[in-house]
């Protein structure tokens, strides 16, 4: 779409265009030098009507916004499970709740571990509760290298083909032989927000943030459940990325074909 030819003279406010017309980068650079407003026509499902939306500038061709996002950084922590807790602080011990999360029933506890690789240690590794059938232990792509294994990205809970690691406590210590992740990044939503987003469990979307360093975070993983509060987690690397922090906000981000099924 060349719109320095087609409006020889001064762009009107607004210019309107049929879905699946293609808008170049530099279209839209023009578009938001001129402070100029494009509006796609997209048909309606029973393709008699068209249904205007509004498109800045900054859009990416071939995605459309469905919301906004909050921003939680997640740092490295373990869940543990009954068996582990009473080997690493004792038998009969029970976890003790430091903070709420913003997770229905999920929580910081008090304690904290030593996590102790090939190549290093981390200390003062928090604990979240509650406890689980499985242990599981979510780190970074920089703690990897630090303490020396090679963890894939996974989904919480799955856990399988995953490196171990040795865990000490006050009372005594675990050698896992699986169970650790770096924790693909994603969103936790309610059925009621993928709705209206027209979503589903397991979906992938984009997530965009702006700033001095403005990213795109592709591949999205989306959990829908009722006990979910809107949020996506990121681990530390990718905060440090795009300088964020907890609280800040991103937009979802899915593709035109997915937004019309």
């Amino acid at each position: 779409m060349d719109l320095r030819s087609m409006y020889r003279g001064k762009l009107p406010s607004q210019i309107t265009v049929k879905s699946g017309t293609l808008i170049t980068p530099s279209a839209r650079q023009y578009l938001q030098e001129t402070g100029t407003t494009l509006v796609v026509q997209q048909e309606a499902k029973d393709e008699t009507q068209f249904k205007d939306r509004v498109v800045t500038g900054n859009e990416p061709n071939g995605f459309r916004q469905v919301g906004k996002i909050k921003l939680a950084v997640s740092g490295r922590h373990v869940h543990l499970s009954k068996k582990d807790v009473e080997a690493l602080f004792g038998k009969g011990y029970e976890l003790t709740k430091r903070s709420e999360l913003s997770q229905f029933g999920q929580y910081s506890a008090e304690e904290t571990v030593v996590l102790a690789g090939p190549k290093g240690i981390i200390i003062g590794v928090r604990v979240l509760g509650p406890e689980r059938s499985q242990t599981q232990v979510e780190i970074s792509r920089t703690d990897g290298y630090r303490l020396g294994i090679n963890p894939p990205e996974r989904d919480s809970g799955d856990l399988s083909v995953t490196p171990g690691i040795t865990l000490i406590g006050p009372r005594g210590s675990v050698d896992l032989e699986e169970g650790v992740i770096i924790p693909l990044r994603h969103i936790h939503m309610t059925p009621e927000d993928a709705r209206r987003m027209g979503l589903k469990d397991r979906d992938k979307v984009q997530v965009r943030v702006s700033g001095p360093r403005s990213l795109v975070f592709d591949e999205v993983l989306v959990r829908v459940n009722e006990d979910y509060n809107l949020e996506m987690h990121i681990d530390t690397d990718e905060a440090n990325a795009a300088s964020l922090q907890t609280g800040m906000e991103g937009t979802i981000w899915v593709t035109e074909e997915k937004s019309h099924g």
